[in-house]
């Protein structure tokens, strides 16, 4: 069980890193057509460089998935390298073209959004998994799923307070994304790490 809930908390990183990386994707090709033509070249080398990220981290975490802990503890600052890279892609966007059609309001909802799906589904993954441990350890796992969800819900306020103040530069948006996802990462890894303890020991 202890490989299995490290591969598990590991799959919920990637799942929701890609999840946001399609979200800000969608969102950027959406307006794309509002761009002013001589930022249009730019917009569309900014957006090819995006997707050549996103397929790179998603062959990255394939890779990974099919290995074993052991490569996944190796190589995970590999992967958040590539997603600080996809990130700071995002950032030079909004810097340079992004910021002529007021999408960043647009693609912080979407990204958002994943976000918060990404929470979800991990909890109801983590229930799942939980659901399977012995009735005796039931009462820490339960008090996991139950702090995971609280997480979420409390993620999702802080990020539709951000929402409504409507203004926010590129950057005070991002903050508050990456705020999240640091919140995310750590219930993620928590509620792994108490079923982990909660399983019995194997022979």
């Amino acid at each position: 069980m202890s490989e299995q809930s490290s591969a598990h908390a590991y799959l919920n990183w990637t799942k929701e890193r890609i999840d946001e990386m399609d979200a800000a994707l969608a969102s950027l090709e959406a307006k794309a057509g509002q761009i002013k033509a001589e930022a249009k070249p730019k917009s569309d080398e900014l957006i090819a460089e995006l997707k050549k990220r996103r397929d790179e981290f998603q062959t990255t975490v394939k890779k990974q998935a099919e290995a074993g802990q052991a490569t996944w503890e190796q190589t995970r600052k590999q992967s958040e390298a590539q997603w600080n890279g996809f990130e700071a892609q995002v950032k030079t966007y909004f810097e340079t073209v992004g910021k002529q059609i007021g999408q960043q309001q647009t693609a912080f909802q979407n990204v958002a959004a994943a976000q918060v799906k990404a929470w979800r589904e991990a909890a109801e993954k983590f229930h799942g998994e939980a659901a399977k441990v012995a009735a005796a350890r039931r009462v820490d796992i339960d008090a996991a799923v139950k702090q995971m969800k609280a997480d979420a819900s409390e993620a999702e306020a802080r990020l539709q307070k951000v929402k409504q103040a409507g203004s926010e530069s590129w950057s005070a948006l991002s903050a508050a994304l990456a705020e999240s996802r640091k919140a995310f990462d750590r219930a993620n890894q928590a509620a792994w790490d108490v079923l982990k303890r909660s399983a019995p020991p194997t022979a």
